[in-house]
């Protein structure tokens, strides 16, 4: 096709024909490029390896290289067998692909090794040491957590709930803020005490604020570095100032064909796998036994729709009512074990795709018997409600499972945080990392 268009200028005297064959070997050497570093730059996002805080020996990393460079291969493959663009030259992109493993891993061990996560992290200090300072502990458990930030220390305000935060180390200063901050050389102060009226020292914060340092609250803290909101701290007015606004008639329409999509390509890419799954339910429990099973789920503004699951529990899981899956449930079978790892008991949710009910990306729909119990029970638990629910979301991917009412509040802390900062390319990124549940077998 190229060389034919380039032919045909040629033809009528407008281009010499060595120019011809050096703009067709530019075109062919960026699209080679492009076809090189696309996917491999996809594979590697989509296997987790771009997550900072990302908790895997070397080994671990090595095999998701590995895993990557595997996929990259054959979505490049693809992308040649569907566009005209000639191979390259023989066991060339082989080579380019080895080459890139050897990299990676050597990169990534010298990384390892250099503690490259302890470059560039902001010295912070929080100011308070109660309840609202504890966030940090209970939210930020893990080294991995902490990889952007170097905690100074807490600094106690009059009113703070000492009893109840256990934070460490409590700084004991008589040195007025913002010669502490200065000689420490403090990046970032976080504003956690439980009591500020009246509490906070406002000339040295300010004086703190005209030297360039930052001060923010501790519920934005919290979520800039965890990707979650501290449901139990805020106030009604988050909600009413961080609301999305609705998309118009158009952006919906045009978001439902992208959701459409994605969903025809991914029935076109596992249909084997669905057969293989109903085949797997049909020979453990029967070639009578169902092997779909639609169940009641709230969806957008409280409607009630019927999802779509490949059937993972026994027939008569439900016999005493309605119930929680739970972690080890001795309802599940054998089948359902692996297609809940895999996530292939979520694969007919791609009708509800089709049908407008749910989206790609989304707060997990619950059953109407769960959802009224949490209602009265969650603050705000109404509000991931307000948009559509999803196959897979941001909650699914920080907080995979849950099982109880503790479960819940943790799951829509990360549903609100998805709410507010809700986006298209959001949407993608997610979608990208879902990769990494069903490549690892990450689900429940």
């Amino acid at each position: 096709m190229l060389s034919g268009i380039f032919w045909g200028v040629q033809r009528f005297g407008t281009i010499p024909e060595a120019s011809v064959n050096l703009y067709m070997d530019d075109v062919l050497n960026i699209a080679n490029l492009i076809f090189y570093t696309l996917p491999l730059q996809l594979t590697l996002l989509s296997v987790g390896l771009y997550n900072e805080k990302i908790r895997e020996s070397f080994r671990g990393i090595a095999v998701r290289i590995l895993v990557a460079i595997s996929l990259a291969y054959m979505l490049s493959t693809s992308l040649y067998l569907i566009t005209p663009l000639p191979f390259p030259q023989t066991f060339s992109r082989e080579w380019m692909y080895s080459l890139a493993f050897l990299g990676l891993v050597i990169t990534r061990y010298i990384a390892i090794r250099s503690q490259y996560q302890m470059l560039g992290r902001l010295k912070v200090l929080v100011l308070g040491a109660g309840a609202r300072a504890g966030l940090i502990n209970r939210c930020m458990r893990r080294q991995s957590d902490r990889v952007h930030v170097d905690l100074v220390g807490y600094i106690p305000m009059p009113g703070d709930q000492l009893a109840s935060s256990a934070v460490s180390p409590v700084l004991d200063t008589d040195t007025p803020l913002d010669s502490f901050v200065r000689q420490h050389h403090i990046k970032e102060i976080i504003i956690a005490a439980d009591e500020r009226r009246g509490n906070l020292p406002s000339s040295s914060l300010f004086q703190c604020k005209m030297n360039g340092v930052q001060i923010i609250d501790i519920i934005d803290f919290i979520e800039r570095e965890t990707g979650q909101v501290a449901v139990d701290h805020i106030h009604p007015s988050w909600v009413i100032f961080n609301s999305q606004t609705t998309r118009n008639r158009i952006g919906q329409f045009l978001y439902w064909l992208f959701n459409c999509g994605i969903a025809l390509l991914i029935l076109l890419a596992t249909w084997p796998l669905l057969i293989a799954v109903v085949l797997m339910i049909k020979l453990e429990d029967g070639f009578r036994a169902p092997v779909l099973y639609s169940q009641e789920r709230t969806g957008l503004k409280g409607k009630s729709f019927s999802i779509y699951k490949f059937r993972s529990m026994r027939i008569d899981a439900e016999k005493m009512g309605a119930q929680m899956a739970s972690r080890a449930d001795p309802r599940i079978t054998r089948v359902g074990h692996f297609i809940r790892k895999y996530r292939l008991d979520e694969l007919p949710q791609l009708i509800n795709v089709l049908k407008g009910e749910m989206n790609f990306v989304g707060p997990r729909p619950e059953r109407p018997y769960f959802s009224d119990q949490f209602e009265q029970t969650i603050p705000y638990y109404n509000h991931r409600l307000y948009v559509k629910p999803g196959l897979t979301g941001w909650a699914q991917l920080k907080y995979p499972y849950g099982e109880n009412l503790d479960d819940a509040i943790e799951k829509l802390k990360f549903d609100l945080y998805y709410i507010k900062h809700k986006s298209f390319l959001f949407d993608v990124l997610i979608l990208i990392k879902t990769s990494e549940i069903v490549l690892f077998g990450k689900g429940r």
